[in-house]
């Protein structure tokens, strides 16, 4: 790959934006209901002794290339990374780039930063709690659309942690009981960008994916990389309840019209296990 994607905690972090107009402007946005402390510097202030002191991130917008130098180089000896994007092009391709922070911004819901937040808050006593990452895994895959999750979207951070060690302190309370997982039938019929969100997001959380031999490479490509894989040949034999039944996300992609008569062959039907059924948007 031409550009490594980095990744900054921003609770309690500066990041100074210099510059005016619009891509300076542009840069301020991005950091609008972050935890993040946002300072605005004008190129004049830019230049004072002491400008960068305690920033994490700068982002220069100017077209003075000497300027652009200099101020690097100061925020640089400050201890600051400098213009660091979440997605870039190097320069070669600005629509490129617009394409891909689109695509991003569509499937990454607003809040979702105030999410991360609480589970890294509270990521020592989860582990503390559950100490097999299988459990973890499928406790927090619960907790990302639970209520401790939902406060965090909307804002309440302080109803959200005191959310997620209820949720925390309920597993010491009794025996731990594995959340039932759930089967997704994913049907990719063309170009990967038909399908729909909830596809695309089932096939990122896939711990176990059957894949029929002719569903489109691209989509194959969207789904977790460490997800075991099977072709769907064999699904009769994985037996996916046991599956589900462990706390593990199934999916099945398959190339056309899913036949209604799968899930009943496949021992689904009846067996309390969620069976999802995912087309094309």
């Amino acid at each position: 790959m031409d550009a490594f994607p980095a990744f900054y905690p921003l609770a309690g972090r500066k990041v100074v934006v210099v510059g005016a107009g619009e891509a300076a402007d542009n840069k301020a946005r991005l950091f609008d209901g972050s935890p993040a402390s946002l300072v605005r510097l004008s190129v004049e202030q830019a230049l004072a002794p002491g400008a960068f002191d305690g920033a994490a991130l700068v982002f220069i917008a100017s077209e003075d290339e000497a300027f652009i130098v200099e101020a690097a180089r100061a925020a640089r000896r400050a201890g600051a990374a400098v213009k660091v994007v979440a997605v870039g092009a190097t320069g070669a391709a600005p629509l490129l780039a617009a394409m891909l922070r689109n695509d991003i911004e569509a499937q990454v819901p607003e809040g979702a930063g105030r999410v991360a937040i609480l589970f890294r808050s509270t990521r020592d006593e989860v582990r503390a709690a559950l100490p097999d990452i299988g459990d973890r895994r499928a406790f927090l895959r619960e907790a990302l659309t639970g209520p401790a999750a939902q406060a965090a979207m909307a804002g309440d951070m302080d109803a959200a942690l005191t959310r997620m060690r209820e949720a925390i302190a309920a597993l010491s309370s009794g025996p731990a009981v594995k959340p039932m997982g759930r089967v997704d039938f994913i049907v990719g019929e063309g170009p990967a960008d038909l399908l729909s969100l909830r596809a695309a997001r089932a096939l990122s959380q896939a711990d176990v994916l059957i894949v029929d031999p002719r569903l489109p490479p691209e989509i194959v490509a969207m789904a977790r990389r460490d997800a075991h894989r099977a072709p769907f040949a064999d699904s009769a034999t994985l037996k996916l309840v046991e599956l589900a039944g462990e706390g593990l996300r199934v999916v099945c992609a398959l190339p056309g019209p899913l036949d209604p008569s799968i899930p009943r062959t496949l021992g689904l039907t009846g067996a309390g296990v969620a069976v999802l059924q995912q087309a094309p948007a």
